[in-house]
């Protein structure tokens, strides 16, 4: 049997993590627009589901693992994890978005297993479509949340990977320890205090691998009580970088609402009753080992016994379900995912919410510290001679930092 290279060093596996991101962008950008006020979030999902599958088939035509890496979700303002409510239930399906609020949507694509998730949060237009430059605390608070995963985005490149000069120099800065998660989370947490912000605990990035989006490697920001992050982003791997904000205190608490996204876990439990090996098989021909919402197995094939299935399946740790978490004093949260892979010239975005227009959100605070400053100026990949209009104006507005544009890949 002919060994697989599942790795980046195989251009096959980059062009599919890219292709499954060009689909997880566009379906997003589709989505935000959706999202105005009065819509209903069931219909968006929907809608946004029905993108993704339209798009997937459209692409490696003889490939069958292909599809959701991650559902449709539309998360309000004070959740903190992502939220795809029922039709099935009349109070889920009623709840409608309002003008003004900041909503997370978050959806992904897979193709032959490698996935990619993306995360944006918008501000909810009103009707009418006219939508003001978004100001005070909402301004606030997606700006410390984009300049926190700028950032971040920064501190997953491995010491020295961009150096220049001689041989010694570059030995030298790829010698440098990379940061460790306590680190990380102190120079995050300027960055959000910056616009009096808090982290949300335990946001967590996580290493992709082919059919697998919490790998063994995880970054933990903010960490809750028994819970730390575990090892080091290197050259040749893929990461869902998450970031989360918030204008409460960060601490989070689970909702009382019915979790409603699940995926299935690699233990191989037989279930007992045959309705719920059926829905299990179900999953694993439409899902694999991506997360998927209920509401996807109601609409399957509308047999209400799926709910006997599942239950039976997360009891016997067959399946994983998820929680719903929010924000403990109910206040606004912010969250941004990007999924990245780490080359030998730098970062590569592969799936990553739009760049953030930052003339729409006025505040009179900024970041002043330093040392968080240089990094914000740093390039995420090295540039390799392409003619681009660089500033030379060295600006202390972090707005102005740059560099994430010039995706290279591995060669």
């Amino acid at each position: 049997m002919q060994w697989l290279d599942y790795s980046l060093k195989n251009p096959d596996v980059l062009t599919k993590y890219k292709t499954a991101a060009s689909i997880g962008e566009k379906v997003l950008a589709a989505v935000s627009k959706l999202c105005v006020e009065g819509e209903k979030i069931v219909t968006i999902c929907q809608k946004g589901d029905k993108l993704i599958e339209e798009e997937v088939a459209k692409v490696y035509r003889t490939t069958k693992l292909k599809g959701f890496s991650h559902p449709t979700t539309v998360s309000p303002s004070s959740y903190v994890t992502p939220y795809t409510p029922l039709t099935s239930d009349s109070a889920e399906a009623n709840i409608a978005l309002q003008p003004g609020e900041l909503v997370k949507i978050q959806l992904g694509a897979q193709i032959d297993g490698f996935g990619s998730i993306v995360c944006d949060t918008i501000a909810v237009p009103p009707k009418d479509g006219a939508q003001d430059a978004v100001t005070g605390r909402n301004a606030d608070l997606i700006l410390a949340n984009y300049y926190a995963n700028e950032l971040l985005l920064r501190l997953m490149m491995p010491p020295g990977l961009l150096a220049s000069g001689t041989d010694e120099e570059k030995a030298k800065a790829a010698a440098v320890k990379p940061p460790t998660q306590s680190k990380i989370t102190s120079l995050l947490d300027k960055v959000v205090k910056s616009y009096d912000c808090n982290l949300v605990e335990s946001t967590t990035s996580w290493l992709f691998e082919r059919n697998e989006i919490e790998g063994p490697k995880k970054i933990v920001i903010a960490p809750a009580e028994g819970t730390k992050g575990e090892g080091v982003p290197q050259v040749g791997e893929v990461w869902g970088v998450e970031m989360g904000v918030t204008l409460g205190s960060g601490k989070v608490k689970t909702l009382d609402q019915r979790a409603t996204l699940h995926r299935r876990t690699t233990n191989t439990y037989i279930l007992k009753s045959q309705t719920a090996r059926k829905t299990l098989s179900t999953i694993q021909a439409k899902f694999g080992t991506f997360p998927f919402s209920l509401r996807q197995l109601e609409e399957e094939g509308s047999d209400t016994k799926y709910k006997v299935g599942v239950f039976d399946g997360v009891r016997s740790n067959v399946l994983r379900q998820y929680e719903l978490v929010g924000d403990k004093d109910g206040a606004p949260v912010a969250r941004l995912l990007t999924t990245l892979a780490i080359t030998k010239n730098g970062i590569t975005k592969l799936g990553a919410p739009p760049a953030l227009d930052l003339s729409k959100y006025q505040t009179d605070k900024k970041i002043t510290d330093e040392e968080i400053l240089k990094i914000l100026e740093q390039p995420l990949a090295r540039n390799k001679g392409k003619s681009k209009n660089k500033k030379k104006k060295s600006s202390k507005k972090p707005a102005e930092a740059e560099g994430g544009n010039e995706e290279e890949s591995e060669e």
